[in-house]
């Protein structure tokens, strides 16, 4: 298990963070009351989770509502199997008060008492002083734009730089219109269709029977691994360019045979590489 604690100073970058985490398959909660961290990654010890990755996002209002010292906080998290980092990032005052301006948003620490901004940040980083300096990975934003924030999580996170695009792979049928999310789109209307097949028209490429009569095709076998070059020779030069997510859509008339074969024999190419794909028929059951 791989299992994140992010936290650290308001306008520091924790929402681009987050974001940035469940790009390279981490499941993220957001805003986790401190006293409840053990249990949620002890919960997370047990989850099904496909990546085993996990992430909770602490800001400084719950360590104020929560009475719980901090080094306290980290041996108590220390003992359980998931032994989760902290991650805490960091802006300078400045900095945190010109985006607070710029994007017109309240800081979560004003309040009757504190009416200022400068006094609310000020108040953060003393309340926040202790965590920081138990941080495992400390994160500076003051210099690093949105997109290289990310590239710098993925460059500390990422021990395969493989895991940090999702690839989600699908079927669809022509008949009901392409997805509008696909970035790459395959036509195989051009191969044998099992529909005309009586004992496969009902079923689907999900199947055995309907797969192996896919592939039975030599016409099959070449345009899959004609596909399948294209795609694992371009994935690195998206990863580059800093895309996070690449949806690639197999279709055919109707959603069902042709696409969902191709479609599942990707899926399983990308897992057998240690790409983390995802993998859905839009059309499936229509």
């Amino acid at each position: 298990m791989d299992c994140l604690i992010v936290t650290g100073m308001s306008g520091a970058g924790k929402s681009t963070a987050i974001h940035a985490l469940e790009d390279m398959g981490y499941y993220c909660a957001d805003n986790v009351p401190v006293q409840l961290l053990d249990v949620f990654f002890k919960l997370c010890e047990n989850s099904k989770w496909d990546t085993g990755k996990f992430a909770a996002v602490v800001d400084a209002r719950s360590f104020l509502a929560f009475s719980l010292e901090q080094r306290t906080l980290k041996e108590k998290l220390f003992v359980l199997k998931a032994a989760p980092k902290i991650l805490y990032l960091d802006a300078s005052d400045e900095v945190i008060l010109n985006r607070y301006k710029e994007t017109r948003r309240r800081h979560p620490l004003l309040d009757e008492q504190v009416t200022a901004l400068e006094e609310a940040v000020k108040k953060e980083r003393r309340l926040l002083c202790g965590i920081r300096e138990l941080a495992d990975l400390v994160v500076d934003t003051t210099e690093i734009s949105p997109r290289d924030l990310k590239d710098e999580l993925r460059s500390l996170l990422c021990i395969d730089s493989r895991d940090c695009m999702t690839v989600a792979v699908m079927s669809f049928g022509f008949k009901n219109g392409l997805p509008r999310d696909a970035d790459i789109v395959f036509d195989v209307r051009c191969l044998p269709n099992p529909f005309y097949i009586k004992e496969l028209k009902k079923k689907t490429g999900m199947e055995s029977e309907v797969y192996d009569y896919v592939f039975s095709f030599s016409e099959s076998e070449g345009l899959y691994e004609k596909i399948r070059e294209l795609i694992f020779y371009s994935l690195p030069l998206y990863k580059k360019e800093g895309k996070s997510r690449l949806v690639i859509a197999f279709g055919c008339t109707g959603g069902k045979h042709r696409s969902v074969s191709f479609a599942r024999r990707l899926y399983n190419d990308l897992l057998k590489e240690g790409h983390f794909a995802l993998f859905n028929h839009r059309d499936l059951h229509k």
